[in-house]
Formats: C-alpha cells, structure tokens, sequence
C-alpha cells in the first residue's frame, strides 16, 4: 500500500497517488539536472545553438534532434546529450528532479539499459505498468510518444503551417504554453512543479492566488460553491503521464475538481462524463490521442483553460460557445478546420472563436415537453382552480455579462417575451402570477397580449420606480397577477410595501437593523381578492418576489413575515365582505358580438360564500421566494412558526418578531412538496435549485395536477437558462386544485319522546 502520509495536503493542493515502491539498494540523484556549470564545459561559438539547459527555438533544426528521452508512456525523461539521433524525434527537460516525490526510487538505472515493472496499487490497479527502455550514452531504441503520422513540416497538426499572418500576442502565448505542455511529459509533472509541492510555500494555502471576490447574482443565492468543494483538502488532480486509455467513470463525481489534468496518455477519446465537473477551471488534456471534444465540454461554464495540443482533433463541437470565460483554448498541433485556425490565430483569438460558436451553434435540439403529474381524480362537477408562477427575467437584467452563456438572439427581449407568451397560452392556467415584469412590457405587451385570452390583471412595480422619471421609471419590474375574467370577479386589490410597513410599526421604531438592513429594499408583494362568478368561492391570491442576497436571510424573513402579517388583517377583513351583487359578465349587444350563434356556456352567477373567517378562505401564495427548501422561510411558511433565536434571524433585532417569534395563523403547504418539489426551478451554471413556490392552504385546496420537471437528457448538454427554449433562468410552476367543500354547521335535534318526556322534566325540578 502506498504511503502518503509524508505530503500534507491543504485546501487547493494537488493530489496524485504514487505507485507502490520496491526496496532496491538506495541510490543518490545528482542534484543538478542540467548540463554542468563547471569551466569543464565546451564552449558554444554560435548563440544560436541550443543547449541542455535551453530549449531549441520553434524554428531551430536541433528541435527533434539532441535528445531522445521518451520511455513507454512519455513520463520520466532522462537528460543525456546525445551526438546524433533521428532528426525527427523531439525532446523534453526533466525538471525540478531536486524536488520531493520528484522520482520513484523504483526507477534504477544500471549500466546503458534496463527494464523494470511498476506495480500499481490502489485506483491505479496494474493498468499503469510500463517499461524504460533508456540509453546512458547513446541513441535510445524507443519510439517518440508521437509517431511520424503525427508530424507535419516539423510541427505535430500545426495550425499555423501554411500560413503567413503576423504573430499576435495571444497566438505568441498559446505557442508559449505549447511548447510547455511539450516539456511536462512526466508522470505527474504538474503536481511535481505545484506550489505545494515546493517547500517554501507552507501547506494550506490557496496555491499564492487570491479567491475571486464573490460577483452578485440575480435572485439567486450568490458565491454558493457546488458540491462543497470549499470542504475538500484537495481540488486538483494530476494524471498526466500514466499511458491511460481510458478513464473510470468514478472521477466525473468529483464534481469538487477545479483542476485536471490528463496531458501525455494514450486518450482516444474525453467520456461525455467530463461534463458533470462544472467546477473545473483548468483542464489539459494534451498529448493525447483524441480526434474530437465531446459535446458535453461546453457544461465546463467555468473554464478558463483549455489545452489540447498536439492530439488528432479536427472537429471543434459548436457547444464551446458556452465557455464565456475561456482565456485559453489550446488546440496547437491538431488538424482543426482553416477558418477556425484564422480566427484563433487573431488578437483575442480564443474569444472570437468562442463567440463564434455561441452565435452561430444551431443550438440542443428541443426538449420533450413537461409531464404533467396527476395526484387525484376530479369529477365534472367538482369546482377546481389553477395557478401560475413565473419570474419571467426582466429585460434590464437579461444582459451578456450576467448570461455570457447565451447566445445574443435567445437574450432578445421581442424573442423572449414570445417565448414566454406563448407558455402562458398553452398552461391556460386560471391564475397567472408574473415576478419581474417591468411596466412598459405589462402595459404595451402582455396586458393587451393576454386579454385576447379571457385576462385582466393588475401591476405594481418596486418602490423605486417612485423617484425615478417616467423614462426610467417605465423600465423597474414588479409584480403582476392575471385572473380568467370569464370566471372570476375582483372584489379587492393591495399592495404590500415591506420597507413602509417595517419602518411605521411601532415596536420597530428605532431598531437599527430596520433601517440598515430593511429599509433601503424596496421589494413588494401584491395581494387579489377574487370571487367565482358561477360558485360564490372567493379566493386569496398572493404573488411576491423577495429580497435575492443570500446574505440578508433575516431581511428575507422580515419580508415574509410582513407578507403573512398583512394577509391575515385583509383576510379577516374579507371575510366580513357583503355579498356581491354584480357579478354578471359583461356581453356584446346591438350585434356587437362577433359571432352571435355563439353558445353561451356561462353560469348563472351562484350566491357569494360567506366565511367566519380569513382562515376559511382559499389562498395561493405564488411567487420568487429566493430561498431554498431547507430554509428558515420555508419552515415558517409551512409549520405556521418559527423562533425568535432562528439562525435565519441571527442576532439582529426587529422589535416583536425577534422577541417574540413569528407565526401566522393559515394551513399552508408547498403544492409540489408531494413530489419533493422540483429539481429546480432557478437553472445557471453557478445555482441550480429551487427558490419558487405555490403555496396553498390545505383547509380549503387540495392539489390534483402538477407540472413536471425539465427533461433531464436535455440538461446534459445545456449549461444553463435562458436559452432559446427556455426564455428565463427561471421555469414556470403550475398547479391545479380542487376547492374542498364546505361542511356546514347543522343544529341539534333533540329527540321527541311525547308528552310523557314534559311530566318527568315536570318531577324532577
């Protein structure tokens, strides 16, 4: 068994199992690994003529002619001046051989040749078994890592023989990094030269690099790290030089991976499996024997690097115009198409190519359609009702820099908008309730757009459209709710200003946090109070977007605990709400209708409900809640509680709700949580989960229909929303219900015995 005990390893550090080593008599390395410094050397009269310690320039004839250093899979290369030798076999440095962990004491070099077996143990089983066949003073026998197939005009698959373009900056630093991926032929060779490895760097740092300041997301939590790579020792793993063919599918779980490398093996081909490491930042994979990149390459959203020099690709997949943040696509020495060598030859090279495939990808072919997942039977005569919630992706926040993923045409807002227009049609849900929906798109396109289709709507925008001029104002989102006018009749409407009602309560009044934390959000919430023109049902419809940082939860809870707070008081104000009286749908006359054998299928409007209180009301909560389900405000909202020392609320003070606790008074439950919810309903290569809800209120609703989730063979090849099938990051929610009925009261009988019954009460007084 191997014995790693002697690296300890820190957050960042590389890791890479050693093979198990043979007890063979000790022998000491020299500790120079170049040629010697001492005046013994031979003195070059050209400048030009490489040496040992220098690499031969791109040009220079000795490129492929000092030294013959490859052994079986390419790793430990040997430095031995060589007098002569094929002119077309390249040559490597060893380096940093002084270093720890630099060779395998296994590796003993008697006399001019010799052959030994590594036995590997552990992941590495005996796949890695290999010979070194080694000359001490002569020619080596052993045939280059590449063959001759792999040669063209001196340069392996060169993407730059032939052409005569000046050399920009960016192609001078792809050559730079070329040449290097060409040098580090030894087993590990990356993890050899790591900082960590290097003993003036202490162990656990973040290898001399600073961790990106966390960037602000949209209404998604911010800086959440995937897979909790953060809690892993180590994030980087070095394979290079192990002569592999294949690779288990057991390393594309480890989602935590920031760094990969597979550089020097025999890989004729990446698994579609490499697209589950999102986290990757770094991936070589060159010298290797791949013709293509998997398609799945372009769910590595973060990478930054890409090396692939010297394989047999000749075949870019378009999906590469994901990689938004790739500085870096090293694809030297394969045999790509000219148009694409062009543009990566450029200044910037790698972006255009990237921007190139991201604008003219034909896109993932379109995906099944969402199942609908029935939970119970309903009869014809049962009354139901169904909801919608959509955050439909402002325009002024649907930018390239936040969705540098998507292509420009499927961040179009006229493409957008129809796209989510026509979902709305095809749900033809009851209920629409719409998070980030900005005035100018309610009143010059859905508004109108909807109507067509039997809605009417209300709007309220967030309170900072109330400074602002009316150009700019027109451009802040909001909260709109839709309702069938064929079915319902709006009774009441509100709005719920949290930042208003927190900083006017009276046990608020001089609590810090208020004003420091609450007041300077200006989310809202709005509130519909409908009846059913044919049953007399009335309804409570709430749609709410919440404050997105992650790092105000207690502002959050303020939000919603304000939110329940305000339902209440309305509700049991509702509830004492008179009859309606004209609940008549308004129809065409004189002629006016458009079609006037048409059959009028409406209902006799039925008398209004009457309720002893706004508990007794059916009410849906819809909307952009920007918290999880193991979170603090879904634990409220579900158990109808929570205490004033929650974690959620930290150590801030709000007056009553952190001395007394919070609580609200309604049997409310997540309308998806029969399933266990959705798999998400937020989808972008930095979060993917579930933030938006339907909540509804057992007492009075019971869930029968439910919309399913993404097709997951489609995800596979998508980074991320909004896309040209998905016009959001956000997908809809849909939901149907059946509205239990009311069990009345009835009055107590008494039994009529005679007039036997009256002469005993008669006795016994």
């Amino acid at each position: 068994m191997a014995d790693y005990s002697a690296y300890q390893r820190g957050p960042g550090h590389a890791f890479y199992p050693q093979h198990a080593q043979t007890h063979l008599p000790s022998r000491n390395l020299p500790n120079r690994v170049r040629s010697p410094i001492t005046s013994g050397r031979i003195p070059f009269s050209n400048s030009d003529t490489p040496s040992p310690s220098r690499s031969p320039g791109a040009q220079s004839p000795q490129q492929f002619g000092m030294f013959n250093q490859a052994h079986g899979h390419g790793s430990q290369a040997h430095n031995v001046m060589m007098n002569g030798g094929n002119s077309h076999q390249r040559y490597t440095t060893q380096m940093n051989l002084g270093k720890p962990f630099q060779h395998n004491p296994s590796h003993q070099h008697h006399g001019t040749y010799h052959q030994h077996q590594e036995h590997g143990t552990g992941a590495h089983g005996n796949q890695f078994n290999h010979q070194h066949n080694v000359s001490s003073g002569g020619i080596s026998s052993v045939q280059p890592h590449f063959g001759q197939n792999h040669m063209q005009n001196g340069t392996p698959g060169s993407v730059h023989s032939g052409l005569n373009k000046p050399v920009s900056e960016h192609w001078a630093e792809q050559m730079k990094l070329a040449q290097t991926a060409r040098e580090m032929t030894q087993s590990h060779s990356h993890a050899r030269n790591h900082p960590s490895v290097n003993k003036n760097v202490i162990a656990g740092t973040n290898n001399g690099g600073q961790k990106e300041s966390d960037k602000e997301e949209r209404n998604r939590p911010a800086g959440q790290l995937q897979d909790g790579r953060e809690n892993h020792v180590w994030t980087i793993l070095d394979f290079g030089g192990q002569n592999l063919k294949t690779l288990t599918s057991t390393l594309f779980q480890y989602g935590f991976l920031t760094k990969l490398y597979l550089n020097c093996n025999k890989l004729s081909a990446l698994p579609a499996g490499v697209g589950k490491l999102r986290n990757l930042s770094h991936l070589d994979v060159s010298l290797n024997e791949l013709r293509t990149l998997p398609p799945e390459i372009g769910m590595l959203v973060n990478l930054k690097q890409l090396l692939a020099f010297d394989n047999n690709i000749s075949y870019l997949p378009p999906e590469l115009g994901s990689l938004f943040q790739l500085e870096i696509l090293g694809i030297d020495g394969n045999p790509i198409p000219s148009e694409h060598k062009e543009i990566i030859m450029e200044e910037h090279g790698t972006s255009k190519l990237i921007e190139h495939f991201r604008e003219t990808a034909p896109g993932p072919e379109a995906p099944m359609e969402r199942d609908i997942i029935q939970l119970d039977e309903v009869g014809p005569e049962q009354e139901t009702v169904s909801a919608l919630s959509y955050n439909i992706l402002c325009d002024k926040y649907c930018t390239p820099s936040q969705y540098g993923y998507t292509a420009s045409g499927a961040l179009d807002w006229e493409h957008r908008r129809e796209t989510i227009l026509a979902e709305l049609r095809d749900r033809n849900a009851d209920i629409l309730c719409l998070q980030e929906i900005d005035l100018e798109s309610y009143n010059d396109f859905f508004r109108p757009a909807l109507a067509h289709n039997d809605y009417k709507g209300m709007f309220w925008q967030k309170t900072r459209a109330r400074t602002m001029a009316d150009k700019d104002a027109k451009l802040v989102d909001g909260c709109a709710v839709f309702y069938k006018n064929s079915k319902y009749v709006l009774l009441d409407k509100q709005v719920i200003d949290f930042t208003n009602i927190a900083i006017n309560r009276p046990d608020m009044k001089g609590e810090h946090d208020i004003f420091n934390r609450v007041m300077p959000r200006d989310d809202i919430a709005v509130i519909a109070f409908l009846e059913n023109r044919a049953t007399g049902t009335r309804l409570i419809v709430g749609n709410v977007h919440v404050f997105w940082n992650p790092a105000f939860t207690d502002v959050k809870m303020v939000q919603v605990a304000i939110l329940l707070e305000s339902i209440t008081k309305f509700a049991n104000k509702w509830a004492k709400m008179p009859a309606c009286t004209d609940k008549v749908l308004y129809r065409y006359a004189n002629g006016d209708d458009e079609d006037e054998n048409q059959e009028d299928n409406t209902k006799a409007p039925g008398p209004s409900m009457e309720y002893a209180d706004g508990t007794q009301i059916p009410l849906l909560l819809c909307g952009d809640f920007n918290s999880t389900p193991t979170s603090g405000i879904y634990d409220f909202i579900s158990n109808g509680s929570i205490s004033h020392e929650h974690e959620d609320l930290g150590s801030r003070k709000y007056g009553n709700l952190t001395k007394d606790g919070i609580s609200h008074p309604f049997s409310l439950k997540s309308s998806y949580s029969p399933i266990g919810e959705l798999k998400f309903t937020n989808y972008t290569p930095n979060f993917t989960g579930v933030l938006d809800y339907i909540w509804y209120s057992t007492n009075t609703l019971q869930v029968v229909e439910l919309l399913g989730d993404i097709d997951s063979e489609y995800l596979k090849r998508v980074p991320g929303f909004p896309n040209y099938h998905f016009p959001s990051d956000h997908v809809a929610l849909f939901a149907k219900y059946a509205v239990k009925g009311r069990k009345e009261k009835r009055a107590i009988v008494e039994p009529d015995f005679g007039p036997g019954r009256d002469r005993d009460r008669d006795r016994q007084r």
